[in-house]
């Protein structure tokens, strides 16, 4: 059996051959298009996350990371990202490239395999490309300039995010190619929550902490918005991962339901952590389980059974609550917890997935082996993508933030940061309060 049937987002990606041209399959489209917009609503959701657990004087320069990520990398993907990450192997396949991709000019009149337009595949995977580098900005919040911070985000996306991307998405992509049935990422554990967790990392040691922390209390300014945000995430996580299916069937079912069993899972154990640990529940532990859940999932969704979803779900908030404690610990200031969560999630994601696969699946990549193929093996090739882009995107995080400091610089100064972003950088309040805290 070809290693192109073992995941659905590989098989139904496939060009058009010469011959009759797909049919466009209404039912899949509108399922796609659907999903495109509820990945694309995780980023207001995404805003008021973060923007609920900065102080008051930062609250809409946290949020307008997340919106200029959807108008920067929204016209970004469409000049080249989507045919740097989409393209045949160039540079020796360190990322993609096809001319017919630049500026969408060759997807008029595309069909894929999958029964959907082109442009609506191109416009799906763009929601993740727009996210990712919004993720990172929890890392350094209230203490950036906005003018490096979009410079930063864009150098990140052509030089991190696409070739990454296009080692683990495209149909050559060496990640993909790795082993017998290649490394799995369904939804973007690897691609989205690795990368911008290690880079955010990567960030918060490189500028430093905010001043004042971590002496000073640095409250976050409403928890009300940023539950709200989470259950945006949640509800749109549903297109992010059974989206990924790139189908409207059993594979999107299977991803659709160990998303939601994860998340609980993640809540769940995290208000018992908690309960353990303080004595009390909090509303920004079961976010951030709720977030652990779901993170851990992505690359999983397409894979795992649920009882695999219930422990993956379990295991990520232990250890995203220890990562935590760690950081608090070792005085590092990752202000909302990127790499804590995201990065530690995603890479246990990655990992534990092996353990928790279908033996259809396992039956399949066997095949694909021409032989056996076990779990320990796909642990493997799994260790080995997460390895390879830890590293890259740490390398190459560091590279593109001296340039940045070189340059626009990106660390905000003492007095703008004592003032706020939201004034000394926007010239507005949040809140409409003089007296900010």
């Amino acid at each position: 059996m070809a290693k192109k049937t073992m995941l659905p987002i590989l098989l139904l990606l496939l060009p058009s051959v010469a011959g009759a041209q797909p049919a466009n399959d209404s039912g899949v489209t509108a399922w796609m298009l659907t999903s495109t917009a509820l990945v694309l609503l995780m980023v207001p959701g995404l805003a008021m996350f973060y923007g609920g657990l900065v102080r008051t004087r930062n609250v809409l320069g946290t949020m307008m990371h997340s919106f200029a990520s959807m108008a920067v990398i929204g016209v970004l993907w469409a000049v080249c990202g989507y045919a740097f990450c989409f393209g045949e192997n160039r540079l020796g396949g360190w990322l993609g490239w096809n001319g017919n991709f630049f500026f969408l000019k060759g997807l008029d009149d595309s069909i894929l395999d999958a029964g959907i337009p082109e442009y609506v595949f191109a416009m799906f995977q763009g929601k993740f490309a727009i996210i990712t580098p919004a993720l990172i900005a929890g890392a350094f919040a209230e203490r950036v300039r906005f003018k490096g911070y979009l410079l930063f985000i864009t150098l990140w996306s052509l030089l991190v995010y696409n070739p990454v991307c296009h080692w683990v998405w495209a149909k050559d992509g060496f990640l993909f190619n790795m082993g017998a049935a290649g490394a799995i990422d369904f939804a973007g554990g690897t691609v989205v929550h690795i990368t911008a967790g290690v880079s955010g990392l990567v960030a918060a040691l490189v500028l430093g902490s905010r001043r004042g922390y971590p002496g000073t209390a640095m409250n976050p300014n409403n928890l009300v918005m940023t539950l709200m945000g989470a259950g945006l995430l949640w509800v749109g996580w549903f297109g992010f991962n059974a989206g990924s299916s790139i189908s409207s069937g059993l594979d999107t079912a299977r991803a659709l339901t160990v998303t939601q069993i994860a998340a609980a899972a993640g809540a769940f154990s995290w208000m018992l952590i908690e309960s353990v640990h303080h004595k009390k529940a909090t509303s920004l532990g079961f976010c951030s389980g709720v977030l652990a859940g779901l993170v851990v999932i992505t690359p999983a969704a397409g894979v795992v059974q649920p009882y695999g979803a219930v422990v993956m779900g379990a295991a990520a908030s232990l250890l995203c609550y220890g990562a935590i404690l760690l950081k608090n610990r070792l005085g590092y200031d990752d202000s909302l917890d990127v790499f804590g969560i995201h990065g530690v999630a995603g890479m246990l994601g990655a990992l534990m997935l092996s353990f928790f696969i279908r033996p259809g699946w396992m039956v399949n990549a066997a095949e694909a082996a021409g032989g056996t193929w076990t779990v320990l093996d796909q642990f493997g090739v799994q260790a080995a993508a997460v390895g390879i882009t830890v590293a890259y995107s740490a390398a190459v995080t560091l590279l593109i933030l001296f340039l940045v400091q070189k340059t626009t610089g990106l660390r905000l100064s003492e007095k703008g940061e004592m003032t706020g972003l939201d004034n000394v950088l926007h010239g507005e309040h949040g809140y409409g309060l003089i007296n900010l805290s």
